[in-house]
């Protein structure tokens, strides 16, 4: 059987295996295994064959994660209680607050230092497991 044969072999193998897992990883290694068929269908040798395979298969990792970090980056974390509203808020003497949202008291945080204390209160961002509060109801 020819050299090439094998690369595409091994590269459908992986490939079909890829299908199973859904990490991409074995479908840029098996596309690079292609890579070394097509080079050893057209007769280069076989150290030019790995060559090639190999570089397909970092080229294609490397552009895998650049595309995997541009979309984990462009995707903000947003909480679902960004921009609720918490029912009662009692401040204390350091500054701080406890608020009253979901049926549960959490720790809570004015902003800033010129937030009014009287009102309504939104859910500007959380800060661990404190609430950061504002009187304007944030934009989602």
């Amino acid at each position: 059987m020819e050299p090439y044969v094998y690369w595409f072999l091994l590269a459908l193998g992986l490939i079909m295996l890829e299908m199973a897992t859904g990490t991409f990883y074995m479908l840029v290694v098996g596309l690079a295994l292609a890579v070394g068929g097509f080079a050893a269908y057209f007769g280069l040798s076989f150290p030019t064959q790995l060559t090639l395979s190999g570089l397909a298969g970092v080229a294609g990792t490397l552009l895998l994660r650049r595309i995997r970090r541009d979309k984990v980056s462009a995707e903000p974390n947003q909480s679902l209680d960004i921009g609720q509203a918490v029912q009662s808020v009692t401040w204390t003497q350091n500054g701080g607050a406890r608020a009253l949202y979901r049926g549960a008291e959490w720790a809570a945080e004015a902003e800033s230092s010129d937030t009014p204390r009287e009102g309504v209160f939104y859910i500007k961002t959380l800060r661990g497991s404190t609430l950061i509060l504002t009187h304007h109801k944030p934009k989602i």
